[in-house]
């Protein structure tokens, strides 16, 4: 399965709400649906809160690299939407995390966000 390591900047689009948004229509709706855009982003289905010691040496680097490259500002944007998505929320309290801890977020083509949480040193 490959898995997307995405950039805070562009992870506003996290809220599950937003996801989940109906998309507007045209005025003339085509008369097939158009095909699936190859980078089109999946619906979220489930969400993992996973601890970046967790990850393979490999994709810890990854994270790192990511979260080297992520302003402050950025960083901000990514928790207040975690905050505001009562599902994202309730997986990390589940897994006795914050929002605070999150550094990065992946997304699987099979539609789980994955939270990855780096705990205070």
């Amino acid at each position: 399965m490959r898995r997307a390591l995405l950039i805070p900047a562009s992870i506003a689009f996290i809220g599950i709400a937003a996801a989940n948004a109906q998309e507007t229509t045209t005025p003339q709706a085509p008369a097939q649906p158009p095909a699936a855009s190859p980078n089109a982003t999946p619906k979220v289905q489930r969400i993992n809160v996973v601890d970046v010691s967790e990850l393979p040496q490999d994709t810890q680097k990854q994270v790192e690299q990511v979260v080297a490259k992520a302003s402050d500002e950025n960083m901000k944007q990514l928790r207040t939407s975690i905050e505001a998505t009562p599902e994202a929320k309730a997986a990390l309290d589940a897994k006795g995390a914050t929002a605070a801890q999150v550094v990065a977020t992946a997304m699987g083509t099979d539609g789980t966000l994955t939270l990855i949480t780096k705990k205070s040193s």
